[in-house]
């Protein structure tokens, strides 16, 4: 399965004491195929990284390689926007799931909570 990494797990994967490491490397071990869309790379890009953590995160997820946002995504990403009761303000998340959704991928993300009323999206 692919399945794109949100910028809560990036974060917390690749910064800091990298808690979730062991659990990106478990879903590499398990077969999964990650992967990082070009909303999630904006958000990490924007963020206070190091040298070294931006070195990481070329090697594991270059950025030639984020799956785009697209006109395919878009539409989906408008689709979950007009579906779901409080729209406004999770434009980012509402655009993470679409760019997974559009791309038959699952998300790996520390805030459930931010995605589990979205249809069709398939939480790791």
């Amino acid at each position: 399965m692919i399945v794109h990494v949100d910028t809560s797990a990036l974060v917390d994967a690749l910064t800091g004491p990298r808690r979730s490491l062991e659990t990106l490397i478990a879903l590499t071990d398990r077969g999964h195929r990650l992967a990082l869309s070009t909303i999630v790379l904006y958000e990490w890009l924007r963020g206070p990284r190091t040298r070294e953590e931006l070195a990481v995160q070329e090697e594991l997820f270059p950025s030639e390689q984020a799956v785009a946002f697209g006109p395919a995504e878009a539409a989906v990403a408008a689709r979950l926007y007009k579906q779901v009761s409080r729209a406004r303000g999770r434009e980012i998340d509402l655009a993470v799931a679409a760019c997974a959704i559009a791309n038959g991928a699952g998300v790996w993300t520390l805030n459930p909570g931010d995605f589990r009323d979205l249809p069709d999206l398939r939480l790791i």
